[in-house]
């Protein structure tokens, strides 16, 4: 695999993936660390190389390890709450079905396998197919190629035997339609009754106008992200969701402000505003 084909593989939205994943290997290296992902280390050593004569700024910025020392912690807390979302999950169902939806280069089922999960990593062909370059499946461990529009991805997850599901999506929901996420969420209570729904969202008004766009030139000046990769859906409020059908329940909501962890330094002060934790933060339903 070489850079061109990596860059052809690879949208601005599915980059994200490239920034999230050198953040845990950074953060997993760090003193006193957030996240222990050692398998977010060995792929970014097998990446290095690849991406050591790449055009792109970004991936030339990850390749030199210089990644906003403040997305680091973000995407390291993110990625512990999702992790302690799913081991609280299986505590109460040890042999659950998992889909990490859009899941990109994450290593989430070899941090929290428990012996008896069923785990499915979902996300579009190309991603998949570069992925299982750097990760091996087994016979717990399925990664599925498919976009998670369409519903023939869910007949590979019920196939497992699973009676209890938890589905997640981590830093992806954001990117698209509300009218796509509305009918993803109804399919999934559809074919899933009683399933839980752990995603992140944005405050609605980063969404449009001024506010959408100022959101995409603060990701392309500091993390050299590209302009496509901007927010299209969000929350007016953490229930919203309760709205669109009868048996969608709020579980509970989080910020990584939430967390109070030193790393954040000074931003911890955001706690105590509703409307910082709001701005980007993690949802959890149930969808009865």
């Amino acid at each position: 695999m070489n850079e061109n084909n990596l860059k052809a593989l690879f949208s601005d939205i599915e980059e994200t993936g490239l920034l999230t994943l050198y953040g845990k290997a950074i953060e997993s290296q760090s003193k006193d660390p957030i996240l222990d992902d050692p398998n977010a280390v060995a792929m970014t050593k097998k990446l290095d190389p690849i991406l050591a004569d790449a055009d792109s700024k970004l991936l030339q910025r990850l390749v030199k390890k210089k990644i906003d020392p403040r997305m680091v912690v973000h995407v390291a807390l993110r990625a512990r709450k999702y992790d302690a979302y799913t081991r609280a999950f299986l505590k109460k169902h040890p042999s659950g079905a998992v889909v990490n939806i859009g899941c990109g280069l994450d290593a989430r089922f070899f941090r929290i396998d428990n012996g008896s999960v069923h785990f499915f990593d979902l996300d579009l062909p190309q991603v998949i197919r570069f992925k299982k370059e750097l990760l091996d499946e087994n016979a717990r461990y399925q990664m599925i190629s498919a976009s998670m529009f369409e519903d023939t991805w869910m007949q590979k997850v019920k196939q497992c035997g699973a009676e209890h599901w938890l589905f997640m999506a981590e830093g992806v929901f954001m990117y698209f339609k509300e009218h796509q996420i509305k009918q993803l969420v109804l399919d999934l209570q559809t074919h899933f009754p009683g399933c839980d729904l752990v995603c992140e969202v944005v405050m609605k008004e980063w969404t449009h106008g001024l506010l959408q766009k100022m959101g995409a030139m603060k990701m392309k000046n500091r993390l050299d992200i590209g302009e496509s990769a901007g927010f299209h859906f969000g929350l007016d409020h953490p229930a919203e969701m309760e709205s669109w059908h009868q048996g969608i329940r709020l579980i509970d909501h989080w910020s990584y402000f939430d967390s109070n962890h030193k790393k954040l330094g000074i931003m911890r002060l955001f706690r105590h505003s509703q409307y910082f934790r709001e701005m980007q933060y993690t949802v959890h339903y149930q969808l009865e």
